[in-house]
Order: structure tokens, then C-alpha cells, then sequence
């Protein structure tokens, strides 16, 4: 029996990352029946076939964290690059990120590439006093790159930025072979099967990095979406006014009495995370649990 973490799935194929190298396992039918599809990242048993050294997975370990689009497991720490620079990060793109990480159970921060060419002052201001971790770096320049690496190392971590925040170059500076390790499971194997692109772990720092194309191109309609009723959950400096709204249900929109409100108001909230709040309460008001599912 070997231990390992799937850095790859494919077609029916996953590529263990085990201390024997990398394995290509089959699930059998009845393992995918009674346990469920396994997702790149998750941390698994298997069982080595002598005859030609691939393998197939037996077992499962409870998964940390789970997200469905895209579909990768056990993220421990999940990066929103953003710039002030041209092209410009909008404020929602950045907090709807974050509200899914942080919904499920992800540490977060926000990652300000490109300072050499803006500061990124607002920003900065924004997810400093909402309480989120945030670093300045320069893609360019290398500033702030080695507190990142340092942030990152031993972790499962995962970039999320929009078209243009230099989120390669990022990935370049923080390590020069993180390009070339990218494909290099796809290289060894090798037969041509798995041409389209598809979330991969890269190993980084004693930890991971994914590769993943959802997060790369910020496609926020395809990911994860949470309950309305959770979403105030997931604006961690809204925890302090829950409960204390005049009425019960509270909805933290335009309510009378809302705790909330009062401290967008009072500029203890800011108001562009208070607006990103809203946008996304809006876009799930009318969708029920079930449709989660589908």
C-alpha cells in the first residue's frame, strides 16, 4: 500500500504523487460507486500493481476543503492577485473570490502584483481594514517576493487573478521552473490522450501550487456559489454587528436597525466590500439548495 496526492486527473486516470514517484492509478467502478469521483488534490491510499507499476486507488482521506469549479481538493490557502495597475482589478472580482474561499474554510489573502508601476493604495487600505492579509509585491522588480514565498511554503495553495494582473510572471519570480513544471506529468506520460488543460498540482516551497485554469481566468460564473443566508458569513469583519440588527433575518441590504449598515456608515466596513456583498446576495436571492447540487 502507498500513501500520495493526486497532482493529476485525467480520463480516468490519476497521477499519484507518492515517495516511489509519480503513479498512474485507475478507480474501479466500484470504488467510484461507493466513495465518489476523486479530485485532483486529494490525498489518497493505493494499491501498486506489480506487473506494469500503475495503480488503483482504495481509499479516500477526508478532504479539507472541496471546491466543485473549479474541481480540486484540499486548497489550504488560496491567493487573489489583483493590480492597480492597467489593466485594473474591479474590488468584486477580488471579494467574490475571497467569499468563496473563506465559505469554505480556505485561508485567504490578497496579493498586490505590479506596485512598481502603482502602489495600489485603496486596495491595500480596503483589505487591511477588512482584516485580510495583503501583499505588495513587484512580478517586476522581485519586491515583496520573498515574504510571499515564505507565506506560501509547506501549504497547498491555489493563484485566482484577472486577464493581465501578471499572475505568470508572479509564479515565474516566486520560482524560474514553474513554467517548465507545468505539463511535465502530461510530458512523462506521454500518449497523446489528455490534450485540454486541467487543474494540476506543482510542487513549491516543500507544499504545492495549482495550476488551475478556472482561478487563471477568473471565471466567477463557473465557481462555487454559497447560500444567501451563509453569505454574511464569508465577509469575516461583518462578524462582529451578526446578530445585533434590529430584526431578526436581517438581510444586511437596506434594512432598518441593521448593525451592519451602521458600520458601512461609519466607515468601520468598507463600502466597496459592503457593495460586493450585495451584488452577490443579489445574483443568489432566488436560487434554492437543491440547484447547488446540479
Amino acid at each position: 500500500m502507498l500513501n500520495g496526492i493526486i497532482r493529476k486527473g485525467i480520463g480516468g486516470f490519476y497521477y499519484v504523487d507518492t515517495a516511489d514517484g509519480i503513479i498512474e492509478c485507475r478507480a474501479r467502478g466500484k470504488f467510484r460507486r461507493t466513495i465518489g469521483k476523486p479530485m485532483v488534490g486529494d490525498r489518497v491510499r493505493l494499491e501498486l500493481q506489480p506487473e506494469d507499476g500503475t495503480g488503483y486507488l482504495l481509499e479516500i482521506e477526508p478532504r479539507k476543503t472541496a471546491l466543485v469549479r473549479p474541481p480540486v481538493a484540499n486548497i489550504e490557502l488560496l491567493a487573489a492577485v489583483a493590480s492597480a495597475a492597467p489593466p485594473q482589478t474591479e474590488p468584486f472580482l477580488i471579494d467574490k473570490i475571497l467569499a468563496i474561499a473563506e465559505h469554505k474554510g480556505m485561508e485567504v489573502l490578497v496579493v498586490l502584483n505590479k506596485t512598481d508601476l502603482d502602489p495600489a493604495d485603496a486596495l491595500f487600505q480596503i483589505y487591511q481594514q477588512a482584516g485580510i492579509e495583503v501583499f505588495r509585491v513587484s512580478a517586476e522588480t522581485g519586491a515583496g517576493i520573498e515574504a510571499l514565498r515564505s507565506r506560501l511554503e509547506g501549504r497547498i495553495s491555489a493563484f485566482a487573478g484577472n486577464s493581465g494582473v501578471g499572475k505568470s510572471s508572479l509564479l515565474h519570480r516566486l520560482d524560474p521552473s514553474f513554467s517548465g513544471a507545468v505539463g511535465a506529468i502530461s510530458d512523462r506520460i506521454g500518449r497523446g490522450r489528455h490534450t485540454t488543460r486541467h487543474v494540476e498540482l506543482i510542487p513549491f516551497a516543500g507544499g504545492y501550487l495549482a495550476d488551475t485554469p478556472g482561478f487563471s481566468s477568473f471565471e466567477t460564473e463557473q465557481m462555487d456559489l454559497i447560500l444567501r443566508d451563509d453569505l454574511q458569513y464569508a465577509f469575516r469583519e461583518f462578524s462582529s454587528y451578526l446578530g445585533k440588527c434590529r430584526f431578526t433575518g436581517c438581510a444586511h441590504l437596506c434594512e432598518k436597525g441593521c448593525a451592519v449598515l451602521e458600520a458601512v456608515a461609519s466607515g468601520d466596513i468598507p463600502r466597496t466590500r459592503h457593495e460586493s456583498y450585495k451584488r452577490l446576495y443579489e445574483s443568489v436571492r432566488d436560487l434554492k439548495e437543491w440547484e447547488f447540487k446540479k
